[in-house]
This record gives structure tokens, sequence and C-alpha cells, in this order.
């Protein structure tokens, strides 16, 4: 391993401009020691049995894209596929898409606007949709026998106002990072390596508040958001509700992503009383706690009535709509981003139906599921039908992809399911 791919110096800091191209620089001494070491904890594993980006500590940012194959060629899926993952790789360890530095006279091997900056917890995670495996009723790359089952059409829920040009898509890329830069540049790195083979459907950037790893964020409601939520780090858990098992074939240790942005009349929601935000979602908004309880973690007493008999928790709330208790025991691992789009001509769907410029931002809702049958589809039909929040939210696009198990240093992302097809 060259010095350049070491993933022990800091990642993009070690290469700057000069008149023959960009060189290594390496430090010496005590301080290149504690910046390699504080380098190594900025980056998060690439290979490895699940892929990154799912049960990694959430991170502040998010760039999600959705992508469309151009190819009529399988040999160029699998190309495609070997390309990004050496990139991504690459990538997750703070170093530049492609080891040359020298761009003299052709095109950069790398965009360039995240020299300079460490990995940032880098994760890049990909997923196929139902149109890798059959469009309409072509067969493009021989895969259709090898669709999972659990690899549904997501049916259309009550309220969907779903944008075309915003949903569904061949591939998905998911890139996360504690810098937006960072997650932005990798996802611009893997579409210029598409170009001959597949082109952007559509791409949504998200980001959380920087709080304490210990506190839950807010989404722009102002509410905690992921409270009620698969504990990360328990496998039992884990393996239950969000890591394929060995009914899923070649998806086995991989999971379901559903990708939905929803956009939220903030304009309408400011105008609310508190105690009724409160009532929508169940919970008291300071302190993130079930209505009439104390504590963010305390359990929902969906049993509770207030001094006139009426649920405590009012029965459409999102809370208790949401709950496992309402569902069967049906959970998913939630990793929503917060969304900014800036101002949008809008007609809103609830009363007082206003029509004009009005915030395009909302919640990008992103959640992992072992089987989105069992898992989002369950929760999310009740929840379209009778949840209060509705009257505030409009998912406007998305889509469900099959993300596949982590690969192995030196294979692909994907190899399974190509070798098996």
């Amino acid at each position: 391993m060259s010095r350049a791919d070491d993933p022990q110096v800091p990642g993009r800091r070690r290469f700057f401009a000069s008149a023959a191209g960009a060189v290594a620089v390496t430090a010496i001494g005590p301080a290149a020691r504690a910046a390699a070491a504080a380098a190594a904890s900025d980056i998060e594993p690439f290979w490895g049995m699940h892929q990154g980006g799912i049960a990694t500590p959430q991170q502040a940012h998010a760039y999600v894209a959705a992508f469309d194959l151009t190819t009529a060629k399988r040999a160029d899926v699998i190309g495609l596929l070997r390309a990004w993952t050496t990139a991504a790789a690459r990538l997750t360890r703070g170093l530049p898409v492609a080891a040359s530095t020298d761009d003299s006279g052709a095109e950069p091997a790398d965009s360039g606007e995240a020299l300079g900056l460490p990995a940032r917890r880098l994760t890049i995670t990909f997923g196929f949709g139902a149109d890798l495996f059959i469009k309409g009723d072509v067969d493009r790359y021989r895969l259709a026998q090898s669709r999972p089952e659990a690899l549904i059409d997501l049916p259309r829920f009550n309220g969907d106002k779903l944008i075309p040009e915003r949903t569904g898509g061949d591939l998905c890329v998911q890139a996360c990072a504690d810098d937006p830069q960072v997650a932005f540049h990798a996802v611009r790195q893997l579409a210029r390596l598409a170009y001959s083979a597949a082109k952007m459907r559509w791409a949504q950037a998200g980001f959380v508040p920087s709080y304490s790893k210990q506190e839950t964020p807010r989404n722009l409601m102002g509410f905690k958001d992921g409270t009620m939520n698969v504990p990360v780090n328990n496998r039992a858990l884990m393996d239950q509700f969000v890591w394929v098992g060995a009914e899923g074939g070649w998806m086995r240790h991989g999971s379901y992503l559903v990708a939905r942005p929803i956009r939220i009349a903030l304009e309408h929601w400011d105008r609310m009383k508190l105690g009724f935000q409160e009532q929508v979602v169940g919970r008291h908004k300071r302190s993130g706690a079930p209505l009439g309880r104390e504590y963010e973690t305390d359990a929902l007493d969906l049993d509770a009535t207030d001094s006139d008999g009426n649920p405590r928790i009012p029965e459409n709330s999102h809370a208790r709509l949401a709950a496992p208790e309402s569902n069967d025991g049906a959970q998913v691992l939630r990793r929503p981003y917060s969304y900014d789009n800036g101002l949008s001509f809008t007609a809103e769907r609830w009363p007082p139906w206003r029509q004009g410029m009005e915030f395009d931002a909302g919640l990008l809702f992103v959640c992992y599921q072992r089987d989105p049958r069992t898992g989002f589809v369950k929760i999310f039909d009740k929840m379209s039908k009778f949840d209060m929040m509705n009257q505030f939210v409009t998912h406007v696009g998305g889509g469900l992809f099959a993300c596949p198990s982590g690969a192995a240093e030196g294979g692909y992302i994907g190899q399974t399911l190509f070798e098996i097809a």
C-alpha cells in the first residue's frame, strides 16, 4: 500500500496542488501522530457484512439520490457497481475518488470541492429499485427472476401527492456525513462515474441539528423525532426488524430502504396553538414525553384517560398510530433528516387552502426494515388514513430500494445478485 492510500494518514488534507500536480505531503512527529489518530476516528468502515449508513450512528447531513440506468447492457451495470464500490471505499476513507492525482491535460479525476476536508464519518449506502429487475415488461438485465418478494411496488397511500420526477429510480445512493459538502461531494463523484451508464433522477439533501449524541434531534415542527426507534446496539432487535434473514436469499444481511420527502406546511403549522400541536403529535413539545408523562423515554400509556374519560393520548395522534402497540409490534429503524429547498408556489390541500409562495421544506423520511410489507406499509397504511398530522404534511416523492449486504474487500456491492442471476 502506498503512503497516499494509507487510511491512517489524514484524508484529503494530504493533497496539495503544485505545478506538477497534486503531491502527497507527510508530517512527522507527535503532531502528525495525533492528527492521524483523529483522522482514523473520523472514518466509518466500508467493507463488511452490512452496508454502512444503516446501523451507523446518524450523521448530521445526508444526500439521497436516485438514478435511472441508460445502458441496455448487463455488463455495464456490473461495471458501474464495481466502479461505485471502489470509489465509495476510497471516499469513505477521506481519499479522492481515484488514486491518480496527475490531472494535467486530462479531465480531473476528482472534482476537488472536498480537498482539505477529512472523511467526517462519511458512509455511502447503495440500493436497488424494482425497475432494475424488470421495467414495464422488459427484463433488461436478466434479473427479473431474482426480484425479492419484499421489493414490492408501494401502494398509493391516502393523501399521496407523488411527483413522478421525484419518485422511483433503478438505483439509489444515500451519502451521510458530518459535513454537507463531504456528503454532496460523494454523490457528485458517483454521478460522474455513471455518465455513460446512468443519469440522476431525483435528489434530496437533509440535515439534523448538531445536538449531543445523547439528545434526540428535533424536526422542523419543533418536536423530537426518533424517540421510539429500534436500538442499533441491540443485535436481537436489529435482526428481528432491520436485517434481512435467510428468507431473503441474496438479500441476506441487507435491508430495505424507504425514502420519502414529506413537505410540511410550516406556515399552517406555526399558526396552531401549542396545546393542539401536542395533541397532534401525542407528546409534549419541550420534553418529548408522552402526554401526561414527564420524561421522553417514558412508555406510552395508551390506556390513560383524562378527567373527562377521553384518551390522554388522542386516538388519531401521530405517536399512538406509529406505536408498535398499535401495529402488532411492527417497527422500523428511522434515520430521518429535515430538508429546506427554499420557497416554491404551493396550493395547500387542507383548509384554509392557501396558494402562494411558501417554504418548500419538511422531512426527508428515511427508514430501514427487514420487510417493508410488515414494516413501513403496515405502519403507514393506518397513519395515512387517520393521523391528525396529515393536515400539515404531504408525501411528494421517494421510493423503496433493496439495499444488499456489504461487500467484501475486492468485491462489489450487489455481487451476490449478479452471480446467481
